[in-house]
C-alpha cells in the first residue's frame, strides 16, 4: 500500500512543533498525527509479520515511561488525555498509548475513536508492521475525511532512518529552532529533563535498551538515578535537579546534526527544512510552501487560522533571560548544531 501523501516532521522538539501540529490539524485535508511515534514507540515496529491483535496491543498498551511519569505526578503539557480524562486512568487501567496525545488531538471523544480503531484492527491479517501503520493511517484519514497524513513527534530525529526504511516514499520536514532558545526551553521541560536523566542511566550502565538492564546495574546507580526506574518515583528528582545548560545545548546539537545528515541523503523532492524563526517572520509564505510539499491547498482561511497559533513572545528568550556568561556558554554548546544547519541543503 502507498498512501497518497505521508509526511514526517522530525526535529528536536521544543521548536514550535506542537504549534505546527495544531496548525496542520486546522487544515481540512490534513490528518495531523500528534506525537504518534513518541506514543507507540519501538514496540509497534517489530521485525517480521505482525497480527492484527498484536498491532492493537502496540497501540493500546500504555507507553511505559509516560505511565511512570503520570503515576509520579510528573505531567507534560503534551499529555492531552490527562486534562480531560475518560474511562482510562494511570492508576487503574493505564492510559492507552494512542489515547494520551494522539487521539485527543483529533477528536473530543478519544475513547469512542479508540473503540472504533480496535473493532477494525483486531481483524486485520498478518503483515509487516509498516503495512499495519499504513492501514491505520488510511482508516483514520477515511474516518475523519482527511487525505494527507502528517506525523509529528518531538525528539524524533533518531527515528528518521527507520522511517525511511519502512516508508521509502514518505516525505520529511526537518523543523528546527534557534539553538540557545530551544536548549533553554528543553532545560525547563519535564520531558527533556527526564530524557537527560534516562540518557545518563544508559551511559552509566552501558545498555542500549532498558530491557537489557540487570539488577546489579540498577544497584550500581547513584541514589538520585536508580529510583527513576521504578513505576513511581519522587518527581522532585526531576523537577528540582540542577542541570548545566550546556547539556541541553549539546543535546540540541546532537539532534540537529542527526536531522541535517539524514536530510542530506534524501532526494530533493522528499525533503524540506523549516526554521521556526522563518515561520514567525513570514508565516504565510512558509506555510504555503509547507502545504505544497505536503500536498494540500493553502486556502486564505486556513492561513488566517494558522497565523493565530504562532507566538513570537519567546523569540530570543535565551539572550534575554540568561547572563552574558551563561548565554555564551550555551551558545558554544550549540555551535556544532548551528554549523550543521548552515550547511544544510535547501
Amino acid at each position: 500500500m502507498t498512501l497518497r501523501s505521508l509526511t514526517f516532521v522530525i526535529g528536536t522538539g521544543r521548536s514550535g512543533s506542537t504549534a505546527l501540529s495544531r496548525i496542520l490539524n486546522t487544515h481540512p485535508d490534513v490528518l495531523s498525527l500528534n506525537e504518534y511515534l513518541a506514543s507507540v514507540g519501538d514496540a509497534a515496529f517489530p521485525e517480521g509479520l505482525m497480527s492484527g491483535p498484536e498491532f492493537w496491543e502496540a497501540l493500546f498498551r500504555p507507553t511505559p515511561y509516560f505511565a511512570n511519569m503520570i503515576r509520579s505526578g510528573l505531567l507534560m503539557p503534551e499529555f492531552l488525555y490527562t486534562r480531560s480524562p475518560g474511562r482510562y486512568t494511570a492508576e487503574t487501567t493505564g492510559v492507552p498509548a494512542l489515547s494520551l496525545m494522539v487521539l485527543p488531538h483529533l477528536t473530543d471523544d478519544p475513547d469512542g475513536l479508540l473503540d472504533e480503531i480496535r473493532a477494525a484492527v483486531v481483524d486485520w491479517p498478518d503483515r509487516p508492521a509498516a503495512a499495519h501503520h499504513e492501514a491505520l493511517f488510511e482508516f483514520l484519514g477515511a474516518r475523519l475525511g482527511r487525505t494527507a497524513i502528517v506525523e509529528r513527534s518531538g525528539y524524533s530525529t533518531g527515528w528518521a532512518p527507520g522511517l525511511r526504511a519502512a516508508f521509502p516514499y514518505a516525505k520529511f520536514v526537518h523543523l528546527y529552532r534557534d539553538g540557545p532558545d530551544c536548549a533553554l526551553s528543553m532545560s525547563r521541560h519535564t520531558g527533556y529533563r527526564t530524557i537527560t536523566l534516562i540518557r545518563e542511566i544508559k551511559e552509566r550502565t552501558g545498555i542500549g535498551s532498558f530491557s537489557d538492564l540487570t539488577e546489579e546495574q540498577v544497584r550500581s546507580l547513584p541514589p538520585d538515578l536508580a529510583p527513576l526506574l521504578a513505576e513511581r518515583f519522587d518527581p522532585a528528582l526531576v523537577r528540582d535537579r540542577d542541570f548545566p545548560l550546556s547539556r541541553f545545548g549539546a543535546l540540541w546539537s546532537e539532534l540537529v546534526i542527526q536531522g541535517t545528515e539524514f536530510l542530506d541523503g534524501l532526494p530533493a523532492d522528499q525533503r524540506m527544512t523549516l526554521g521556526y524563526e522563518d515561520l514567525l517572520d513570514a508565516p504565510r509564505e512558509e506555510l504555503t510552501s509547507l502545504a505544497a510539499f505536503v500536498g494540500v491547498e493553502p486556502s486564505p482561511q486556513w492561513l488566517d487560522r494558522a497565523c493565530a497559533h504562532l507566538d513570537d513572545s519567546r523569540r530570543g528568550s535565551a539572550g534575554k533571560q540568561l547572563t552574558a556568561a551563561e548565554f555564551d556558554e550555551l551558545r558554544r554548546s550549540c555551535a556544532p548544531g548551528t554549523s550543521a544547519l548552515e550547511g544544510e541543503p535547501a
